[in-house]
């Protein structure tokens, strides 16, 4: 038998994919193989290695069963064949989320784990909807409850339940809301008590339903609320209407399709997601390099460097074996964009066009150069940049170009 894998048992927090952790992040990045359920945001995946095995295992609306021994039988199998597992939970691993049986299982194989927690939906997803689970002179605690009954049928001692001050919340508790609810009230709870059910938190597609015990079921089948959903009761409810802040970000509720390459989409989709937004990553371009490395023997012969795109900046120094063999280039730039990211390599672009035009760049580029220098242009397979038209036009000058990268279309 060859040397035997690990795996992470880990959480990677509700609907927010900036609710990960760094460590949770570092964990996939590292993985040979992702076993993750339904919970997490798709767009965590995209730090898993281009190579890495994905595979979904999600329980739906269920409580484990025969899929749970499937987890159990899957990690331990990978981690067999010498893999580094991440299995990804949405929320919390110890939270509900099984963890402790998945370890359970790793241990009686001897396979090395470790846990890495996740931000518990109990506590973020009320956040996420204005409600904090304390509040001085209101709520001192918080309880936390599955909302499954056990396999054998047994419940939860509401008796014991109904009596406590603080704020009570029930995690994947729709399908039996009747029973807590009915349980409460039968034990004592004031009917008048306020009550949230939050579906979706933390994401753009999140609805928060607020009611009392007296009211919530009526309203609950009115608005038709579906699992995953969290259950929240008690006087902080209350709050929500001076304390909620994501519903009122200026893409809440909007479903963003992003296009670009898949490397570079993770930035436009940060800012979406920043503002509320659920941005979904379709690429249906593909960014692939086409040059050799850039050295000093080629960039002596020119006085000056002009990129068209960020594309061509990210291409060009990822190909430059010593960045001082640049020290005596002219820098033109297309674009604040390109400009930007010229910057964040620490490079200051000399000259910039008004117009965001490859040949306004060519025409400024005169203004920069002496008679008879030598200018480079980096650019694309698809870009209308032309060296014979330059050459035409400016002839005390030479252009040539290096077609750094192809955008290749993806078909689906």
């Amino acid at each position: 038998m060859g040397k035997i894998g690990k795996v992470y048992i880990m959480g990677a927090g509700p609907g927010d994919a900036e609710l990960l952790t760094l460590k949770g992040k570092r964990a996939i990045e590292e993985a040979d193989c992702v076993v993750y359920d339904r919970l997490i945001n798709p767009r965590i995946l995209g730090y898993a290695k281009k190579d890495a095995e994905l595979i979904y295992l999600g329980k739906g609306n269920t409580e484990g069963g025969l899929i749970q021994d499937e987890i159990n039988n899957t990690i331990v199998e990978k981690a067999k064949e010498g893999k580094i597992v991440a299995r990804v939970k949405g929320g919390d691993p110890f939270v509900f989320g099984r963890g402790g049986e998945e370890i359970q299982a790793l241990f009686e194989n001897g396979i090395e784990f470790e846990e890495i927690p996740g931000i518990t939906s109990s506590i973020s997803v009320p956040a996420y909807a204005g409600i904090p689970v304390t509040h001085r002179g209101m709520a001192r605690s918080f309880h936390v409850f599955t909302g499954h009954t056990m396999a054998d049928g047994q419940w939860h001692n509401f008796e014991a339940i109904a009596k406590l001050d603080g704020t009570l919340v029930f995690l994947m508790g729709i399908k039996n809301l009747p029973l807590i609810v009915g349980d409460l009230v039968k034990n004592g709870k004031d009917i008048n008590t306020p009550i949230a059910i939050i579906e979706k938190g933390a994401t753009a597609d999140q609805r928060v339903t607020v009611g009392t015990l007296a009211n919530i079921l009526e309203i609950a089948k009115a608005k038709k609320i579906v699992p995953p959903a969290i259950t929240i009761i008690g006087e902080v409810v209350t709050l929500r209407d001076t304390f909620k802040w994501f519903e009122d970000c200026k893409l809440f509720g909007k479903k963003i399709l992003v296009t670009r390459d898949r490397r570079q989409a993770g930035e436009f989709s940060d800012k979406i997601e920043k503002m509320g937004g659920n941005a979904v990553e379709l690429p249906l371009i593909e960014i692939e390099s086409t040059c050799e490395k850039f050295d000093a023997k080629t960039l002596k012969n020119y006085s000056t460097l002009l990129f068209n795109s960020p594309n061509g900046v990210r291409e060009f120094m990822d190909k430059i074996e010593d960045v001082r063999d640049m020290a005596h280039l002219k820098i033109g730039a297309v674009g604040s964009k390109t400009k930007e990211l010229l910057e964040g390599y620490k490079l200051k672009a000399d000259f910039m066009p008004e117009e965001y035009l490859i040949d306004r760049l060519a025409e400024m580029s005169v203004k920069y150069t002496n008679p008879g220098e030598n200018i480079l242009i980096i650019t694309s397979d698809i870009s209308p940049c032309d060296p014979e038209k330059y050459n035409s036009l400016y002839k005390d000058r030479h252009f040539d170009k290096i077609v750094a990268y192809k955008t290749k279309k993806i078909i689906r």
